[in-house]
């Protein structure tokens, strides 16, 4: 195969990834407010321009990039949701792009190239593919692995010019004004690279690098500067436990493990495509801890083949990806137990984290592959690739089949935004997704008020025409 069919699949590949999410969400969605979307109404409408609601104690918990979109959003769009979803594709297009360059300057294989692909722009992720307040989400790890990458290069001594200055200054922008609460595990990791990275280097030198110390302050203040804003934050959510942990130990003491380890296996198979397999009988749900198991197995050997081969010597990206992973899985344990449920850390809003590591362990195998002796080894590998791509592919045909019914949903919801009267609190509640009828009708009120979204002439939903006479 030539160069240029190379290069081309490695662009080529993630640009059909792109379209063929980009065609899922608007085959699942409509132009349609509802759940997070009230909460930013309330919030922030309608004078998104306003000053005093962008600096706030708590401004980076909010993201500032969110401002400016959401201002052009509501004053030249009319508030519109395709537009956040279609932002959100593109941060994972843009993702996938920045992968796809590593591959190729890497020579990464064809094959698990695009088995990385099938895998990166699965379905898995459907909740968050069809949130679009959480376009921005998508944006933040596209600049994560971009950022990635960039160390990878300076450490591989083929950096670009002006590399070492965005190591400094990539952490403020990305932390500051796109990260959010994933600025958790972007910074942590980071710093246990610069700091692994330092340990080698004096290894071998002996004597210390000062530019990892810079590189890591760069990466701590913002971090310190988002957990101070973190720390402002009043509204917090209402339906989770907030007692003690005694208790919950007491009462169910595997709760935590089934949570921590269940949270593997939803890599590889989402949890709606699981509950229906079970319900129709094709497995039992017990072989979701099998699946887990292989995953992380899959974690714990791919980290055993940095460390034998040290592959972290000539490409560090791979053992970051992996760190990264297997520590949003910690995390979302840490943050996300008082829900009480051991199946809440396999929720497809996940996902988007979780995969971060299974890029992890697909670049470590193609890159050791051939150097690995042991044809047991490599027959397990073989078996874990077929299983999760068998598993993702059965989860993207669920979620495919999923998506006029959830299309539906939304367009119920904006039909109903209309006729709010003939509906019971109970059916507005369950419809909108949102905390309280109460809180659901006043955010509906201001939309309509500013015809804003279903309320726009233009929406189709209602009988807009009369409405606006």
């Amino acid at each position: 195969m030539t160069d240029n069919k190379r290069n081309w699949i490695y662009t080529g590949v993630p640009l059909a990834g792109l379209f063929l999410v980009l065609w899922y969400v608007l085959s699942a969605t409509s132009d349609v407010a509802y759940s997070d979307y009230l909460r930013q109404t309330l919030s922030y409408l309608p004078d998104v321009w306003n000053p005093e609601k962008f600096f706030v104690p708590d401004i980076l918990t909010r993201i500032p990039i969110n401002f400016p979109v959401r201002a052009f959003n509501v004053t030249v769009l009319g508030f519109s949701v395709t537009f956040d979803l279609i932002l959100g594709v593109l941060g994972l297009g843009l993702a996938g792009f920045v992968i796809g360059a590593y591959c190729r300057k890497r020579k990464v294989g064809i094959p698990w190239f695009l088995i990385m692909m099938f895998l990166f722009f699965g379905l898995n992720k459907w909740e968050m593919l069809i949130n679009g307040t959480g376009w921005v989400h998508f944006l933040a790890f596209a600049c994560f692995y971009y950022h990635y990458v960039v160390l990878d290069r300076v450490e591989a001594g083929d950096g670009k010019k002006g590399d070492r200055t965005r190591l400094k200054v990539l952490p403020f922008v990305i932390t500051l004004c796109i990260a959010g609460p994933y600025c958790a595990i972007y910074s942590g990791v980071l710093l246990l690279a610069y700091g692994f990275l330092a340990l080698c280097k004096k290894k071998k030198s002996g004597n210390w690098d000062r530019n990892y110390l810079v590189y890591a302050v760069c990466v701590l203040v913002p971090l310190l500067l988002y957990m101070w804003s973190n720390s402002k934050v009043v509204d917090g959510i209402n339906d989770i436990y907030k007692g003690p942990l005694l208790p919950i130990l007491e009462e169910n003491p595997l709760m935590f493990v089934k949570f921590f380890v269940k949270s593997f296996g939803s890599m590889m198979i989402g949890t709606e495509a699981l509950i229906f397999a079970v319900e129709h009988g094709y497995f039992p749900y017990f072989v979701i801890y099998g699946l887990s198991a292989a995953v992380m197995g899959a974690y714990l050997i791919a980290l055993w083949l940095n460390v034998k081969y040290r592959l972290y010597e000539k490409t560090i990206f791979p053992l970051i990806l992996i760190m990264a992973g297997g520590m949003n899985h910690v995390l979302i344990l840490l943050s996300r137990w008082r829900f009480l449920d051991d199946a809440y850390g396999m929720s497809s809003r996940y996902a988007l984290q979780y995969q971060v590591g299974i890029m992890g362990i697909l670049l470590t195998v193609a890159f050791l592959w051939n150097q690995m002796k042991s044809r047991i080894l490599k027959v397990l590998i073989t078996i874990w690739c077929v299983l999760i791509v068998l598993g993702n592919a059965y989860t993207d045909g669920r979620e495919i089949q999923a998506a006029p019914w959830r299309k539906a949903w939304a367009d119920t919801a904006g039909e109903m935004a209309h006729h709010l009267e003939d509906y019971t609190d109970e059916e507005i509640l369950r419809q909108f997704q949102y905390r309280t009828p109460e809180l659901t009708k006043e955010a509906l009120k201001v939309l309509e008020e500013n015809q804003l979204n279903m309320y726009r002439p233009d929406s189709g939903y209602g009988d807009t025409e009369g409405e606006s006479k």
